[in-house]
């Protein structure tokens, strides 16, 4: 496959997180997570990290509490299960995905590395010939996703 600058944040993202509600930027990061998470299920069934990397994100945007040691292991074990997939595949960019997901409970910034990572993982997913495309589309899906989470946020947050 050519490779795909995939390091590069597109904007208007970085100035989106700066001023964005904490909240808004995690339900971000777990919904651009869950779009790629099947992606490492499929591979590996039995390695529930990432999907509970989510679930401990999804307990705080619930709550709007957490334990530091929760989110750290949460995210930990994601990556870790990364990790062990190996080599460079689309189940581990979804991993790492979920670990940076889970991750923006603690760090909101962290939101752009659950983002990337999905990219990632698309990139990885998809076909050469159609893998620019594959990327553009989720990567226009998620500005999409973020701007209208980002109208539905109270003013003031």
């Amino acid at each position: 496959k050519t490779a795909l600058k995939l390091t590069h944040i597109a904007e208007p993202l970085p100035s989106w997180v700066a001023e964005t509600d904490h909240r808004i930027l995690g339900l971000w990061a777990r919904d651009c997570a869950v779009r790629v998470l099947p992606l490492f299920e499929a591979a590996f069934p039995a390695d529930l990290r990432p999907g509970a990397a989510l679930q401990a994100l999804q307990a705080w945007l619930d709550s709007g509490e957490f334990q530091m040691a929760v989110i750290r292991k949460a995210s930990l074990d994601a990556h870790e299960a990364a990790r062990d997939v190996g080599a460079d595949s689309p189940a581990r960019s979804a991993a790492r995905a979920a670990g940076q997901a889970a991750a923006a409970a603690h760090v909101p910034r962290h939101s752009l590395g659950a983002a990337q990572y999905a990219l990632q993982a698309v990139f990885r997913a998809s076909e050469p010939a159609s893998a620019a495309g594959s990327v553009a589309l989720e990567q226009q899906w998620q500005l999409r996703h973020l701007a209208g989470l980002r109208r539905q946020s109270p003013p003031d947050r």
